[in-house]
């Protein structure tokens, strides 16, 4: 398993699941410090069908992540080649308005609340 972390979150990749989880939260100062979760996510993407990401245990996620999370969907999207599921929680405020928004960057995006 692939991971990152920092004070107050975690990010890893179970490539055995096609899954990125997120956890804690994501403060991070501007996108170039979000730079090694987005390379993660890219790479995530190379070869699969179909990649999860699972944000069920994200409960803060900044203005830069949130940019970071809409860039990867983008590219997502223009690669074509990858069914995208990203995984919420109903009891996490900010991801209702804000995960719903991906489906205008990608309407193929399936969302699914727990």
């Amino acid at each position: 398993m692939n991971s990152l972390s920092g004070e107050g979150y975690v990010v890893e990749l179970d490539a055995d699941r096609d899954t990125v989880r997120m956890a804690g939260a994501l403060r991070l100062g501007g996108l170039s410090e979000y730079g090694p979760i987005s390379q993660m996510l890219e790479s995530a993407l190379d070869g699969r069908s179909h990649l999860t990401i699972d944000l069920t245990g994200l409960e803060f996620l900044n203005s830069s992540g949130i940019a970071t999370l809409s860039k990867f969907v983008i590219s997502a999207r223009n690669r074509n080649e990858c069914a995208l599921l990203i995984r919420g929680s109903n009891d996490i405020a900010w991801q209702g308005k804000s995960l719903n928004n991906l489906k205008r960057l990608m309407p193929a995006l399936e969302l699914q609340f727990d």
